[in-house]
């Protein structure tokens, strides 16, 4: 049978996307916050991605069968609801609230996305809107985009959904069975929201930034374990902390923060500026540990049979974006292979929602290949970008892309590499990139300081060959998404200094030639140059900006930064005054 199923995420909060099955084949998936250039999106329709969505596969609003949202109403019945307003008894607004009125974001969501779809020229009165619960749109984007056959583990750990913040379940046949959830405010994902707030940063974006200060610090310096535990199987988040709401909120200049005062008395006053220093470095250290404890310990509580069985687990929701936990995981011995859905945050769950409503209507839908499933641009869409381009940037069109390309690379130059359709989630991949020679010293803080203008202390990541990774990486595990990080061996961390973070790890990108031919083939002549078939690879970007989408946000970008190369498809743009210019 044919079915056309459009997900769209994100209607309330943050992280606007939409993604199009058709046939159970994903054709498309973007986030909003590429095209309306506003990071995150927040509180805007997924009206951009669903239109970009359409018009790439050809087809009209009319020929959707089913529209998916990852967002449901929850019955009073369940505990869902019951326990919120039980843990939330101190702010008695919010938990009656949460009784009386427990389903009006669902139905705001749903309002919005009605409003969306008519905007797009959908008829309301011919399009079923089909709501599925948010961790079951997490779990189902992890396992039915794994492309399991066996029995798989399946593990949702987000901030929260209605109410839900943590999902256990298994999936067998194209079938989810859920095991037990957690609800808010018992929220591993909140707690390390809470802390990233305290530490200095935005929740939802900041938390990456947590982990990559934690290797800085010392865990063993501070007991973080008043915070949560998990005993008797249930996690329980001392909301004397974080977690907080209402008049428990510790507030500065007017804003409301997710940890409370008691939190300011015992840790000190919270982080300002971007420096990684004590004792700060030692918090983020133990927030981490606490948090890969508790991970695992629920993991092997309600999923350690099933691991044990088959060996096969998939992961979603933001803190699935925890690499460091990832690794862990993957240590395991009885663990044969992890799946992290490379979107695992809520823009993932349109994925997530329209797979599972294709499997409930009887289509299956295929494996998760490759996520380059954006925008592209033709050499002519190049050029038309260039010659409006307020700049009127200098450009040629060259022929020997790679190997133009790489040597700029070796000479010690950082290129931003704007190639094929842009990735669909928070990684750059080889689509929309900043790229430098990994065994120049220094590249990553000239990157940083002329145009990431970033915290010192973040690692830069790298791609690489998969001939390349089992000499460079001990851990021998498919990494296609930089959901990993692995050991570096001795030998390489001296060869690419500047992708190997503090702790000796990378967060690693393993190409196979077939998903990007290109990017592959970059790596192929690094290795011909140098003798290291490896990338320094971070996104196309500027500090709180979203990721480029087309060209004439890569060109905004390289006249607003220190960048000097600028390669689009065939297009290479320079900068007057830069080596190679004359040449080009």
């Amino acid at each position: 049978m044919s079915l056309i199923v459009l997900g769209l995420s994100g209607a309330l909060s943050h992280d606007p996307s939409a993604a199009l099955y058709i046939d159970g084949k994903l054709v498309a998936a973007a986030e909003e916050e590429r095209f309306v250039r506003d990071k995150h999106a927040k509180n805007r329709m997924p009206y951009e991605s669903a239109k970009f969505c359409l018009e790439r596969a050809g087809i009209k609003p009319a020929d959707v069968d089913v529209v998916a949202i990852p967002f449901a109403p929850i019955s009073l019945l369940r505990k869902d609801r019951w326990h919120y307003a039980r843990r939330y008894w101190y702010a008695p607004d919010r938990a009656l609230d949460a009784l009386l009125m427990g389903n009006r974001r669902y139905h705001r969501y749903r309002k919005r996305i009605e409003w969306c779809l008519q905007q797009l020229g959908f008829d309301l009165k011919k399009v079923t809107i089909e709501p599925v619960e948010h961790h079951l749109a997490h779990a189902a984007s992890a396992y039915h985009c794994s492309g399991f056959k066996e029995k798989t583990a399946i593990l949702g750990i987000d901030g929260k959904g209605e109410y839900a913040t943590t999902f256990f379940g298994w999936g067998e046949n194209g079938q989810i069975h859920k095991i037990k959830e957690f609800y808010d405010p018992d929220s591993l994902g909140g707690l390390y929201g809470a802390l990233t707030e305290y530490l200095g940063f935005e929740m939802l974006d900041g938390e990456f930034k947590v982990m990559g200060m934690a290797p800085y610090g010392d865990a063993e310096r501070y007991d973080f374990s008043r915070l949560a535990s998990f005993e008797n199987g249930e996690l329980v988040i001392n909301t004397e902390y974080a977690n907080v709401i209402g008049l428990r909120r510790y507030k500065e200049k007017g804003k409301g923060y997710y940890f409370s005062p008691r939190l300011i008395e015992w840790l000190g006053p919270k982080r300002e500026g971007d420096i990684a220093d004590e004792p700060y470095v030692h918090y983020a250290a133990s927030m981490q540990a606490l948090f890969e404890k508790l991970a695992l310990e629920m993991m092997y509580h309600y999923l350690g049979d099933i691991i044990r069985e088959t060996g096969k687990i998939a992961f979603s929701g933001g803190c699935a974006l925890n690499v460091k936990l990832n690794q862990k995981i993957i240590a395991r011995p009885e663990v044969k292979e992890l799946f992290v859905q490379p979107a695992s945050g809520d823009a993932g769950t349109a994925v997530g929602a329209a797979a599972y409503v294709s499997h409930q209507r009887g289509v299956p839908v295929e494996k998760l290949e490759h996520v380059y499933l954006g925008p592209s641009y033709t050499n002519e869409d190049v050029i038309a970008a260039c010659a409006r381009h307020p700049h009127q940037p200098a450009w040629r069109q060259i022929d020997d892309v790679v190997q133009r390309i790489a040597r700029i690379m070796v000479d010690g130059n950082p290129v931003a590499w704007f190639q094929g359709r842009m990735e669909f989630g928070p990684r750059a991949l080889g689509g929309r990139s900043i790229i430098g020679c990994p065994s120049v010293p220094g590249v990553a803080d000239r990157i940083n300081e002329q145009i990431k203008f970033r915290e010192r202390w973040r690692p830069f990541c790298p791609s690489m060959l998969d001939t390349v990774a089992p000499q460079m990486l001990k851990v021998d595990h498919p990494s296609p998404y930089m959901t990993f990080t692995f050991e570096v061996h001795e030998a390489w961390k001296s060869r690419v200094p500047e992708v190997v973070h503090e702790d000796g790890t990378s967060r690693a990108q393993v190409l196979e030639r077939r998903h990007n031919p290109r990017w592959y083939d970059l790596m192929a002549e690094l290795e011909n140059l140098t003798g290291n078939g490896v990338s320094l690879n971070t996104s196309l970007n500027r500090r709180g900006e979203p990721m480029i989408c087309s060209p004439t946000d890569a060109l905004d970008m390289f006249f607003g930064s220190d960048l000097r190369y600028l390669i689009m498809e065939d297009i290479l743009v320079v900068k007057e005054g830069s080596d190679w210019y004359e040449s080009t």
